[in-house]
């Protein structure tokens, strides 16, 4: 797998070598960013279990994995070939495999078309609530890939794509929503500014391409170190609505959950201080994809991992 680079020679961090059409979709939509995504999911489904226990199984799991893994592949995929334009422009991205021709425009709108079934099916088998929820869940990711366009607060439409995860994997093990009933809103608002901080850093890259061609984002708009504040800011609200599912016990969690609390807040500072503010110089891609990548998937798998000892531990 490759670093991030500077150059436009070279192609973006977490990427495969290889030009096998397995490598090639996996590049396509950047599958090893499903580790910081893909955890939050779980600890829905764990959340869930402290009320429907029966509704954790193996084959739930599977399902549960299966419907985030191909909705994140349609949302990835869309989000490609709607930016294809922009992609093929932009130094950073010219080597994403529309722009360079090593997947045809047919290859990906079929993948896309595929994953988005395989989305809806895997809902199905999890529950009728599901099902019938994930055509909304699916039009809400493909509605973000426009938002660029008008919008600087995409990143919070991100957010909200990646936010209703674990509500989703919260409704297929329970069958239902929340008592109280700001729980799950509680656990989604977490992983919104969660998601929306690091994207904004991540869009630090390209500040003077979207400025130049005309693209919303908060660092277009706001400039570095505003962005950052901005992304710090949220970053810390995160850390209080995770801890205040602890605090008011709006789920029945205990001390493994808030040592993930705490390990989350002592990650999400050190990523911020990874990312130093350029003076008259160009900004440290490298930094920017310590923090946006090794941070998060720290910050995903320990709460994850924290959470489920959690449950099986102290519960």
């Amino acid at each position: 797998m490759s670093a991030a680079h500077t150059t436009s020679a070279e192609r973006e961090g977490q990427t495969f070598d290889g030009e096998s059409l397995v490598a090639r979709y996996a590049n396509f939509v950047k599958l090893p960013h499903t580790l910081f995504a893909l955890p939050f999911t779980g600890v829905g489904a764990i959340l869930a279990s402290y009320e429907s226990a029966t509704g954790i199984s193996v084959a739930a799991a599977g399902w549960i994995v299966l419907a985030f893994t191909s909705a994140r592949f349609a949302a990835m995929g869309f989000n490609r070939i709607v930016d294809r334009r922009y992609d093929a422009l932009n130094p950073r991205t010219k080597l994403r495999e529309l722009p360079s021709g090593r997947l045809t425009m047919p290859q990906a709108v079929g993948a896309v078309i595929v994953a988005s079934a395989l989305f809806m099916f895997s809902a199905f088998q999890l529950n009728a609530l599901c099902g019938w929820l994930s055509p909304i869940a699916l039009a809400w990711t493909f509605f973000y890939s426009f938002t660029k366009r008008f919008t600087s607060l995409s990143h919070y439409v991100l957010g909200l794509s990646l936010g209703i995860a674990p509500a989703g994997a919260y409704l297929s093990v329970s069958g239902h929503w929340t008592e109280p009933a700001w729980a799950l809103p509680l656990l989604v608002g977490a992983v919104v500014l969660w998601v929306s901080g690091f994207d904004i850093i991540y869009a630090l890259q390209d500040i003077d391409f979207d400025r130049g061609h005309g693209l919303n984002s908060i660092p277009a708009r706001l400039g570095v170190r505003r962005s950052l504040l901005l992304s710090r800011a949220g970053h810390g609200i995160s850390v209080i609505l995770f801890a205040l599912i602890f605090v008011l016990n709006a789920f029945p969690v205990h001390w493994f959950y808030a040592a993930a609390v705490a390990v989350a807040a002592v990650l999400l500072h050190f990523g911020h201080a990874s990312v130093k503010v350029p003076d008259n110089r160009p900004i440290d891609v490298r930094a920017i994809d310590r923090a946006f990548f090794r941070t998060n998937v720290l910050v995903s798998m320990s709460f994850f991992a924290l959470t489920l000892l959690d449950r099986l531990i102290l519960a």
